[in-house]
């Protein structure tokens, strides 16, 4: 997926994620997983919802993981997001996939995961 030089660098946080956020990656390893994804992905609502999708790629239709699970939860009636998590293997976040978290959530945390699970760093900004 193309990245965006206006997304903030991910920083590795050196500590452990949540509970709750360590459900979103398995929610969005298991998406990836599943179809056997470039990425996936997977949000929180402001009322403890959870959204996980997978990245699209179609001749007529391109969307990260992170838009769709954006894209879900609004329109399941999401009005905000408490954290995001992408797994990817790639070591950086698309930048539209980063819009479309802001769209919803100013300072919501977005986790960057890899394929296996760990945690390689996340974006607060």
């Amino acid at each position: 997926m193309p990245e965006s030089s206006a997304v903030p660098a991910v920083e590795s946080t050196g500590s452990e994620l949540s509970a709750e956020d360590g459900k979103l990656v398995i929610l969005a390893r298991g998406a990836r997983g599943r179809v056997g994804a470039v990425e996936g992905a997977a949000v929180r609502d402001q009322d403890g919802r959870t959204y996980a999708a997978a990245s699209v790629s179609l001749p007529s239709l391109t969307i990260t993981a992170l838009q769709l699970a954006v894209a879900s939860a609004a329109a399941a009636g999401a009005t905000r997001l408490e954290a995001a998590v992408v797994v990817t293997e790639a070591s950086t976040l698309d930048g539209a996939g980063y819009a479309a978290v802001r769209d919803l959530a100013v300072d919501a945390p977005v986790h960057v995961a890899a394929p296996d699970g760990s945690v390689l760093g996340s974006v607060t900004a």
